[in-house]
């Protein structure tokens, strides 16, 4: 293409834009940029086509592209930003006109530069910046810069000519012009924006900041923030251009160094002390607030910075014009107010031109009250130096010691805080705020904190030895340490510092003469003082130093001797008249009056002693001999309020952490010792505690205090610490009793009882018959007792008991009080003793007989009958019933003594109704007696209740009382106890039990798992869930539970009785299955015998017993228990002659004939078979009863030899049975076995036709058919056999093992084959009877005879050591045959496996002769 057409190209197009023929515009331009893609003109045109299609991205690329081209020229830019605002991409849009500017300005061309630099500034207005780092006023100030003098464009802006103010729209620049030639404008829109930027750049930095882990405290972030945002900040520029701008006003003026100052300000405060940029800070910021009190310019901060910045050694040294100016600029302030009050009290005019002061003077209090409350409130006060330094020195002067020592340690974080911030130390400043803190320390409470002052005086007097108020603080330390003599030399050198006759060196004379009074120099001192008092005549307001000295000269005769006393009454009095509120001199009165004066005055030494310590709390003396009075009187409130107020006095209650942490020293200890005691007695332990270790840090060798701290700490329930304390006054004083009995105390209640018991002995050794050391061991034995009963010993507990009435019949006859205590404990200890059964009768005798000789009447008709006085002791076997009468009648006696109080009261009548209802329940059958007993114990736990009704217990026990008679009545009272204590779990457990009884099982659970909740080891819950269990048909889960009850504890006998029962029908359940072996009854066994030893005479749990013992082979232990039952029943049966007692006697006489009859008693045994069928009734059935006494019966006669007898007795039981198949059964085959025995043809025959007509009846009878097959085994008859082995094996395996549980039948076949001499069958029925039990070990130990009979030891040891040993028999039959399979190897390793296991089969068994018989194979296999 040639150039003509192209440029006719490109005037087509240019003319194709004007037209607005943008698609044109675009294919013209496309042609020329595809012959000649650099054209610049063809992309300019080819980019504003494209951009006004809305092909904008293509645009931008396009004008990008020729911008590559030509940087310069500034048509690129300019579609560039049409682009970027088309897309209203604002950031890019003003990057390209910041270029476009510059490009107008190299090129000299200020119209169209400002122009630019106008829109770059409206679209910044407009739309800020899309970046989230900066806010968008930063950019508008970067914008608006460029109007400034450093902006790289001011050099073309400034040749614009002059705005025409009357014409401003004659330009289009009219605005540019106008910054042109008057900056100040844009300088002060700059630094608005700039400030706002810092504001809210450090607000969200900071806020970022204090969000992160291990961020620093508030003001680290602060400072931390400040110091990056002021270091590049570009404010002290713009302020510096504003104040140096010709056309800036001085309001402008004064408004910029403002800022400046509070910005420099800020920057230094946020600088650390050891950056280098503090001091030039320091220095500018000193120079701004330097030129504004110079120029009185009303600027409240410059002038709080000037002030607080003067360090000055007094107040007066501040320059009282700059204060006098500060009061008339800000007439309004805070501390204007302060500081015209002070100099009110100073006497100071408060302007140049008066002479005197215009404020009337007023005293400290009329002008300082009114703004001390100002002070504590007013925020404008917190970081003013100044009015700390006012408020120190009159709170000092007004002897507010407390308030001078907060506002002197706020005066001096506020040095220090003025240090840290300017990089300058106050010393001076710091110097008087520590002398008033110290000198305030001195005096607050002395010599509570003397270390602290003391350590103070010291810092300043390195700095100025000479300090008069520092010498004298230390002299005062001094004092109270009895280092008088260092003391007199801090008061000689105040002396020696201070002109004559001023007040501070008279009171410096003063104390350096007490010092002489307290070193003996008593002449010295007389004429020292004497010397002051005369200075004093002459001093006005000097009443008090007058008083002081009249008496400190009074206390210097006194010292002389007792022919000066009555001289140093004269000072005394004297001292008074000049100051009636001095006093120490009213101490020294009280102390002549109660001492010295003839007739001694008790009287008024009292009353001076009281003034004294009303006057002032510090006087010791005075209190602790007031208290001593009060406490002769026995007024203890008194001694209270006195011995408090001493405290107070000594600044025991100023700081309670500090008392709380062991710093405290006390003054006073007798105070803190008598408070202890005090509280100790109204039961206030932790006061008592902390008073009586207080005491204790003056005198940590004051035995009785160590005592009384170890009595709090036990009382307290801090047994640890009482221990420690007691342990310590026993190494004090190793003779005192009193420290022994409280140890032994301590070990009772923390259930150390044996130990308790060996102290109490030893307290007695000292004090033979002391009632409290006697009651307190006569109570450690029942509580051992109680110990031993729940752990299951129960001869131990009977011992305890014993042992405890013999130490409570001790105190009976030694002491003629507190006999209500002692029988407490001796009903106590009698009912425990009705719970076990006599160990040892002689012993248990004796004590009830000792018992029974006090109780020899009972008053009213208390006892209901159930108790006859005076008590008669059976002569035979004591029982748990006479115990129980005995302490009935005993808390009954307990009553008629006579009780104080209403928890005794309460106590008495609940322990003798819940013996009555006890021994009611026990004694009487229902009827009109037993309601009488009962209506009793009812009325007296409701006379329990009425004395204490605050009392659970009380009303838990009324709820059991009323459980099965009284449901609502029993509910009331459980829901009672409940809000007495909702934590009581006897409680919630007895609620269960209500709610079990009356069949709301669900209720019953939820009291039952909150009892739980409270004490998973109380056992009666688990009882509970068991029963529920049971009642929900969960067997399992109720063995489960009784399981774990039973192991708790042994205390509660009705687990033990229910344990024992459901093991035993889960026994009887099992039958002779493989599940069952009798060592599952051992548990049962044993918490029948533990139940036993405490109801020795329950003849259910008797019988129980016997039956378990004849399961698990004790059968002599059986025959005893059940005979001991058999007497029982006979007994109650004799008093009642109930027909289920009858019935239960018939039973038992049952169980101990088949007892003896395996015993090989048969004599005995048919005895009892022979008594038990004469007790059952003639008129009805009893088949299964009748039918055991006529099988036992024949039985023993078989035994016995009497055949006849045997089979008469059996063919009446085959009569008795009936139609029961298999009582028949049972009969059926001893009838055969018997006839069998008479050796007789007849006999044989009638034999097998028994069991024949058995089988036909019951074709499942196995005993029926093995003992058939058995006689044709020994008859030799096949055809006998065949039959019988037929039946057997035609019976399916599990049913034949359901029928024979003894597996008798496989026996007998595996035996017909051996007989058969078929071994190979007799193997495989073996092995049938394996697979089909696997677990069974005796058919497996059968099967491993059978392989070594038949010579294969290998198979045999495989066979064996599949098995498992379940329990001890298991073992001992399996251990002889693994013995000897392994005898049977060649292996040297085997055969000594074998020798081992063989000589553990006779430790298993040695009594077994076949135990004996492998041992001798084995060895000889060796």
């Amino acid at each position: 293409m040639s150039s003509a057409l192209l440029k006719g190209k490109l005037k087509a197009a240019r003319e194709a834009l004007n037209k607005k023929d943008f698609q044109l515009a675009h294919d013209t331009s496309l042609q020329i940029l595809d012959y000649e893609p650099d054209n610049y003109n063809a992309k300019i045109f080819y980019g504003l086509a494209l951009l006004e299609l809305g092909r904008i991205d293509q645009s931008e690329q396009t004008f990008r592209s020729a911008i590559e081209l030509h940087s310069k020229q500034y048509l690129g830019w300019q579609g560039l930003c049409k682009a970027y605002e088309r897309g209203q991409k604002w950031e890019e849009s003003a990057n390209s006109l910041l270029e476009l500017a510059k490009i107008f300005g190299n090129s000299e061309d200020a119209t169209k530069c400002a122009e630019t630099i106008q829109r770059l500034i409206d679209l910044r207005r407009e739309h800020g910046s899309r970046r989230q780092a900066c806010p968008p006023s930063t950019f508008l100030s970067d914008a608006l810069l460029l109007y400034l003098p450093d902006s790289p464009l001011y050099s073309i802006l400034s040749t614009l000519p002059v705005p025409d103010l009357t014409n401003p729209t004659a330009t289009t620049i009219a605005s540019s012009q106008a910054a042109i030639h008057n900056s100040l404008p844009i300088l002060e829109e700059v630094v608005s924006l700039n400030e706002a930027d810092e504001r809210e750049t450090f607000e969200k930095e900071v806020a970022r900041r204090r969000t992160r882990l291990n961020a620093g405290s508030p003001h680290h972030i602060r400072n931390e923030v400040a110091q990056e945002v002021y270091s590049g900040s570009k404010l002290p520029y713009l302020y510096d251009e504003i104040l140096n701008h010709p056309n800036t006003s001085d309001e402008l003026r004064r408004q910029t160094e403002s800022k400046q100052l509070r910005h420099k300000r800020d920057f230094l405060l946020s600088l650390p002390l050891n950056d280098p940029r503090k001091q030039q800070l320091a220095m500018e910021v000193k120079k701004l607030v330097d030129g504004v009190v110079l120029l009185r310019l009303p600027d409240e901060l410059a002038w709080s910075v000037f002030i607080n910045g003067q360090d000055c050694e007094t107040i007066e040294g501040y320059d009282f014009d700059v204060l006098r100016q500060y009061l008339t600029l800000f007439p309004n302030e805070s501390l204007t107010r302060l500081i015209k009050a002070y100099l009110a009290y100073l006497g100071v005019p408060l302007s140049d031109d008066e002479e005197t002061i215009t404020a009337p003077s007023g005293s400290l209090d009329d002008v300082f009250g009114a703004f001390s409350v100002r002070f504590e409130t007013a925020s404008a006060f917190q970081w003013s130096i100044l009015a700390h330094r006012v408020m120190s020195e009159v709170y000092l002067q007004d002897r507010d010691y407390q308030a001078t020592i907060t506002v002197s340690e706020a005066g001096l974080e506020l040095v220090t805080r003025h240090r840290d911030d300017t990089g300058s130390d106050l010393i001076n400043v710091r110097k008087v705020f520590n002398v008033a803190l110290a000198t305030s320390l001195v005096h607050l409470y002395p010599p509570k904190h003397h270390t602290r002052a003391l350590r103070i005086l010291e810092e300043v007097l390195s700095q100025d030895p000479s300090n008069v108020d520092c010498l004298m603080g230390r002299g005062y330390v001094f004092q109270r340490a009895g280092r008088w003599r260092e003391a007199a030399s801090c008061f000689s050198r105040v002396s020696d510092v201070l002109p004559e006759e001023t007040r501070g060196r008279l009171r410096a004379q003063e104390e350096h003469a007490w010092c002489e009074v307290q070193m003996n120099n008593l002449d010295k001192a007389i004429s020292k003082l004497r010397a002051v008092i005369e200075s004093l005549e002459y001093e006005e307001d000097s009443d008090e130093d007058k008083s002081r000295s009249w008496w400190r000269l009074g206390k210097a005769h006194w010292e002389m001797g007792a022919d000066h006393r009555e001289e140093a009454f004269q000072f005394f009095i004297i001292s008074l008249k000049h100051s009636s509120s001095f006093a120490p001199a009213f101490t020294s009165l009280g102390i002549y009056y109660s001492e010295v004066a003839n007739p001694l005055d008790l009287i008024r030494a009292s009353k001076c002693f009281q003034k004294a310590f009303e006057l002032d709390a510090r006087e010791s003396d005075a209190a602790r001999r007031l208290a001593e009075g009060f406490a002769d009187e026995r007024e203890w409130d008194l001694v209270e309020v006195v011995a408090n107020r001493a405290i107070e006095g000594e600044g025991g209650f100023e700081d309670t952490q500090e008392v709380i942490a062991g710093r405290y020293l006390p003054v006073n200890a007798w105070a803190w010792k008598a408070s202890g005691v005090v509280h100790l007695n109204r039961g206030n332990y932790p006061s008592a505690i902390q008073a009586f270790q207080v005491a204790l840090r003056a005198e940590p060798e004051d035995q009785p205090s160590w005592v009384r701290l170890g009595e709090s700490y036990a009382k307290a329930g801090r047994h640890t610490a009482a221990f420690k304390a007691l342990h310590r006054a026993q190494e004090l004083q190793p003779d005192d009793w009193v420290c022994s009995y409280l140890i032994g105390d301590i070990h009772r209640k923390t259930g150390r009882l044996q130990e308790a018991i060996a102290s109490f002995h030893t307290v007695l050794q000292v004090q033979p018959n002391d009632p409290g050391v006697l009651t307190s061991l006569a109570r450690a034995h029942v509580d051992m007792g109680l110990s031993e009963l729940s752990t299951g010993f129960l001869s131990r507990a009977q011992d305890s008991f014993v042992a405890a009435l013999r130490v409570s019949f001790n105190f009976l006859d030694t002491n003629s009080t507190f006999h209500s205590f002692a029988w407490k404990v001796i009903a106590d200890a009698i009912y425990y003793l009705s719970r076990v059964s006599c160990m040892d009768e002689a012993a248990v005798r004796t004590v009830l007989s000792q018992a029974c000789s006090y109780l020899t009447s009972d008053t009213g008709d208390r006892l209901a009958g159930s108790v006859t006085l005076p008590i008669k002791l059976p002569d035979d076997r004591l029982t748990g019933t006479d115990a129980l009468k005995v302490s009935v009648a005993a808390y009954s006696h307990r009553i008629s003594l006579g009780l104080l109080g209403a928890a005794t009261t309460g106590s008495a009548w609940f322990d003798f109704g819940f013996a009555l209802f006890n021994l009611g329940r026990r004694i009487f059958p229902e009827g009109e007696q037993r309601d009488k007993v009962l209506k009793q114990a009812l009325a007296s736990i409701k006379e329990a209740i009425r004395s204490q009704p605050g009392e659970d217990n009380y009303w838990r026990a009324l709820g059991d009382m009323n459980l099965v008679s009284q449901p609502i009545e029993a509910q009331h009272a459980y829901i009672r106890a409940l809000e007495i204590n909702p934590k009581n779990v006897d409680v919630w457990t007895s609620f269960g039990f209500l709610c079990f009884y009356h069949d709301d099982l669900e209720l019953a659970n939820e009291a039952f798992l909150k009892a739980q909740t409270l004490d998973p080891d109380h056992i009666l819950t688990w009882v509970g869930q068991a029963l529920i269990a049971t009642r929900n048909g969960q067997h399992a889960d109720s063995r489960m539970l009784l399981e774990h009850a039973v192991s708790l504890s042994a205390d509660v006998p009705e687990a033990d009785i229910m344990f024992s029962r459901r093991e035993f029908d889960h026994y009887l359940s099992a039958g002779h299955s493989r599940r069952s072996s009798p060592n599952d009854l051992f548990p049962a066994f044993f918490a029948l015998d533990r139940y036993l030893k405490q109801r020795p005479d329950d003849a259910s749990a008797l019988h129980l017993f016997g039956l378990i013992c004849e399961r698990i082979g004790h059968l002599e232990l059986g025959v005893e228990c059940t005979d001991r039952a058999i007497s029982v029943l006979e007994a109650a049966y004799e008093e009642s002659e109930d027909p289920v007692i009858e019935r239960q006697f018939t039973i038992a006489n049952t169980t101990v004939a088949r007892l003896r009859l395996a015993l090989r008693d048969y004599e005995g045994a048919l005895s009892s078979f022979q008594s038990a069928l004469g007790l059952l009734p003639e008129e009805r059935e009893d088949k299964v009863l009748k039918s055991q006494c006529l099988f036992g019966s024949g039985l023993a006669s078989f035994k016995l030899g009497a055949l006849d007898a045997a089979i008469e007795n059996f063919e009446a039981a085959l009569v008795a049975a009936g139609d029961d198949l298999h009582m028949r059964g049972h009969a059926t085959v001893l009838l055969a076995q018997t006839l069998w025995a008479t050796g007789t043809e007849e006999g044989q025959e009638a034999a097998k036709s028994q069991l024949l007509d058995c089988i036909t009846q019951d074709p499942e009878n196995l005993t029926a058919i093995n003992a058939l097959a058995g006689m044709g085994i020994l008859t030799g008859d096949d055809s006998l056999i065949d039959a019988a082995l037929s039946e057997l094996i035609s019976l399916p395996i599990d049913l034949r093992h359901k029928r024979d549980p003894r597996r008798d039948s496989s026996y007998i076949l595996k035996q017909h084959y051996l007989g058969q001499g078929n071994f190979t069958a007799a193997l495989s029925e073996t092995q049938k009877a394996v697979h089909a039990e696997p677990i069974r070990e005796d058919a497996r130990r059968a099967l491993v005879t059978l392989l070594l009979q038949h010579g294969e030891p290998a198979v045999a040891r495989g066979v064996i050591a599949q098995g498992r040993d379940g329990d001890i028999a298991d073992l001992r039959e399996s251990i002889g045959l693994r013995a000897v399979a392994k005898a049977l190897s060649e292996d040297e390793e085997s055969l000594r496996e074998a020798w081992s296991m063989a000589h553990k089969g006779i430790m298993l068994a040695p009594w077994s002769r076949k135990s004996w018989a492998v041992l001798a194979y084995v060895k000889s296999r060796r």
